[in-house]
């Protein structure tokens, strides 16, 4: 059996062969990042998390990252950046709603040094938050 041969969105990304999650973008604009900034958000100890509704019928959710430099050096703002990414990864699909973003906000002193189970706590409470159940 051949595998299934990849296909690709209009941006050129590579999307996966098979989907059970709407696809998940990063978000590169400045304009996407203040939108979310002017939107809800939702606090908690290992992160500060902005969502927004893009009320468009792209089902596609659309993740960013901040790190500034209250965290750190360009190392510390990578790694926290990194674990933040790790998060999603394994949370995100599980909370998320389809046509939004979100962005994440690294702690200063806690994002890098909390237990990656906590960071994912965070996270999955923070999308129960953001989207309670009806």
């Amino acid at each position: 059996m051949t595998p299934p041969e990849a296909s690709f969105d209009k941006r050129g990304s590579k999307l996966p062969a098979v989907s059970s999650c709407p696809h998940v973008t990063v978000l590169q604009k400045r304009a996407d990042f203040l939108s979310a900034a002017r939107a809800t958000r939702r606090a908690t100890n290992g992160m500060l998390v902005q969502a927004r509704n893009r009320h468009d019928d792209d089902p596609t959710i659309r993740v960013g990252y901040t790190c500034s430099k209250k965290i750190g050096n360009a190392v510390m703002r990578n790694r926290a950046k990194r674990r933040l990414r790790a998060v999603v990864d394994e949370v995100l699909a599980d909370g998320a709603q389809p046509g939004w973003d979100y962005v994440l906000i690294g702690r200063p002193g806690v994002t890098i040094d909390r237990p990656f189970n906590a960071l994912k706590n965070d996270l999955a409470y923070a999308l129960r938050k953001l989207h309670p159940a009806p």
